[in-house]
């Protein structure tokens, strides 16, 4: 099961780069109890009693309120809506939003498809269902078809981006405020990095693995993808830079050549450990393998385009200049 797993994880990481199809405008399901009117940021298209934006689908979505009740189809989405203490709101959440701890009581309603789930999410009665890049532009179709009011999140392709996806989420769901506040928080802590990092002597070789069930041929991470722009910013040069996509596998013959000073495990949650890496036939010759500098990394920091990404970041700039973090 463990393998499947991982194979159901890059599949998703590979669809992330692909999807970019639009779907018909919303429909609004019947109004809940009238909640106070927001006053609306400047992105935010106001009307006498609604709430209009344009989603990363380029749909306009309108609420007529603030949501009571929200179903989150992405554990990025779930992370972002406790960030900003919009958690409570949440009645429903795929079966991977497992963070914060309190997402786990919160209700499965199953993924990554939810055909099977349409008559729970139907009785959760949700006024607004967020969805992300993990999702199809056919799922959001689907969800509307049904009459369900859905928003579609892009992923960031920059940490600016994260900024705008967590303001986003606060507007639609009444706590700007929280928002406003997280954002500088965040911001505070990446320029504390970027400064530490401006004193680095050197810029090691990452090797950064996503799955590596076949040693000869595992998988990373490429160029332009969001942890290729992390490992840079972080003080570090990426192992897959030179391969043809951002996620892709790498030859065992290429690593070697390759030559990575450290070698980071994203699934290290799915078994993989040091201890198996050093045994793996060929890579002995690899200077990560003989300086036994290979390191377990929390790859949910990484892959989920939440806030928990300035936590990677700063746990990617430790494990690649240490010397500055002592």
């Amino acid at each position: 099961m463990k393998f499947f797993h991982r194979r159901l994880f890059t599949l998703f990481l590979l669809a992330t780069s692909l999807l970019s199809a639009c779907s018909p405008a919303v429909t609004t399901p019947p109004a809940a109890p009238a909640q106070p009117t927001l006053t609306p940021a400047p992105t935010i298209l106001p009307t006498a009693s609604s709430i209009s934006m344009k989603d990363g689908l380029g749909r306009t979505v309108t609420l007529p309120h603030t949501p009571n009740r929200i179903i989150s189809l992405a554990p990025s989405n779930t992370e972002i809506l406790f960030a900003i203490g919009a958690g409570s709101l949440i009645v429903g959440r795929d079966s991977y939003s497992d963070y914060p701890e309190e997402a786990k009581t919160i209700q499965d309603i199953g993924g990554p498809s939810f055909g099977s789930s349409m008559e729970m999410i139907t009785k959760l009665q949700p006024d607004l269902i967020l969805a992300a890049e993990i999702n199809s532009a056919e799922q959001v179709a689907e969800f509307e078809k049904l009459g369900f009011t859905i928003f579609y999140l892009t992923n960031p392709k920059e940490i600016t981006d994260l900024y705008t996806n967590l303001e986003t989420v606060g507007q639609l769901t009444g706590h700007e405020k929280e928002a406003a506040v997280l954002v500088e928080s965040l911001k505070n802590r990446v320029t504390a990095v970027d400064n530490k990092i401006a004193k680095a002597a050197s810029k090691p070789k990452v090797f950064y693995e996503v799955d590596g069930t076949d040693p000869a041929k595992p998988w990373t991470t490429g160029p332009g993808s969001f942890m290729d722009k992390m490992i840079i910013r972080a003080g570090g040069q990426n192992a897959g830079a030179g391969l043809p996509i951002q996620w892709a596998q790498i030859s065992q013959e290429e690593l070697i050549v390759q030559d990575p000073d450290l070698i980071l495990l994203g699934d290290a949650k799915y078994g993989t450990s040091a201890e198996m890496v050093k045994k793996r036939a060929g890579w002995e010759a690899i200077k990560a393998v003989k300086n036994d500098n290979i390191i377990s990394f929390n790859d949910d920091l990484a892959s989920r385009p939440g806030p928990r990404l300035v936590d990677g970041l700063e746990a990617l700039a430790q494990a690649i200049h240490p010397e500055l973090f002592k």
